[in-house]
């Protein structure tokens, strides 16, 4: 008996020594690896913020607050809030209606449809505003018919939202699409069994499980619907006061050797940046204490 003991601990004691040995690393490694990611974050992401916000205030908080509050800047900021509020919501249904159908139903065309999505990650953002302008613009391929019936995409918010869509539709779908294969069918099937219909069985288990998935993709996309360059400016024409975004109204001031000014604006997309990643780490928290908690989904279903 006391062998037999001594032997069923001995599993128990395996993987602590198997721990032990791969993370207890020479004091010198752990500061230099520290020390190096730190070092790395400093000079790519803490050091060019603090620049923007020292550029921002170089001619003093009354110049900054005149900058932000030029009507061309606010139309700029409106416009870029406007083009996020159409774009997100899209997305969210795109993404959530994408995630359902790859993770819970077997298709043919699954993996061409996997691709699509995955496209805009891989295409310019350029080439995406160019293809918009190819099909919407005057001499596109329904321009003339659009112009005869006085309705505008280029050059206007339509043209501007749907680029900034293309460019950021990945987003929220491929956030989801882990989640609820980490889920896996078994609750849905026993809802089902139970009689639930497939709405109800949709909104009562599998969307309270993927929740925190949808809102961190939610976040990222956008973070990047307000960040968008290079379409918008391809679909915009760049018109001050009417179809300049935030971005467009950086690199406009810019040109104008406005510097200051320019920093100015960049700080408002810095901030909303910030608040973004703020969200961001909140929902990574509740996520993790979500998951982990005796509360958690898997729990609360078994």
């Amino acid at each position: 008996m006391a062998s037999h003991s001594v032997g069923a601990a001995l599993p128990s004691e395996e993987p602590r020594q198997a721990s032990t040995s791969v993370f207890a690393e020479p004091a010198w490694v752990r500061l230099l690896l520290i020390v190096v990611g730190v070092g790395f974050l400093g000079v790519v992401v803490i050091l060019p913020v603090a620049l923007v916000f020292e550029q921002a205030f170089a001619l003093g908080a009354g110049f900054y607050l005149d900058a932000i509050r030029d009507p061309d800047t606010v139309s700029a900021l409106r416009l870029t809030l406007t083009v996020a509020a159409i774009v997100v919501p899209l997305n969210a249904i795109f993404g959530v209606a994408a995630a359902w159908a790859i993770t819970k139903f077997d298709f043919r065309g699954k993996s061409i449809l996997i691709t699509l999505i995955d496209l805009p990650l891989a295409v310019s953002p350029v080439v995406a505003g160019l293809i918009y302008v190819l099909i919407f613009g005057a001499q596109g391929y329904i321009g003339p018919w659009m112009r005869e019936h006085d309705i505008r995409v280029i050059f206007a918010l339509p043209g501007i939202a749907l680029a900034t869509t293309f460019v950021t539709f990945p987003l929220v779908a491929r956030s989801l699409i882990p989640v609820m294969q980490d889920v896996g069918r078994e609750y849905e099937e026993a809802a089902v069994s139970l009689g639930a219909s497939g709405w109800r069985t949709f909104w009562s288990v599998t969307l309270p499980q993927a929740k925190w998935g949808l809102l961190y993709g939610i976040i990222l996309c956008n973070a990047r619907a307000m960040g968008e360059f290079g379409a918008v400016a391809v679909v915009s024409g760049k018109i001050t006061g009417k179809t300049d975004t935030l971005p467009l109204r950086v690199e406009k001031l810019d040109k104008a050797f406005d510097t200051t000014s320019a920093f100015a604006v960049a700080s408002m997309l810095v901030a909303l940046a910030v608040v973004t990643l703020v969200l961001k780490v909140i929902v990574e928290w509740r996520t993790s204490d979500h998951e982990s908690g005796p509360g958690s989904p898997a729990r609360e279903h078994v």
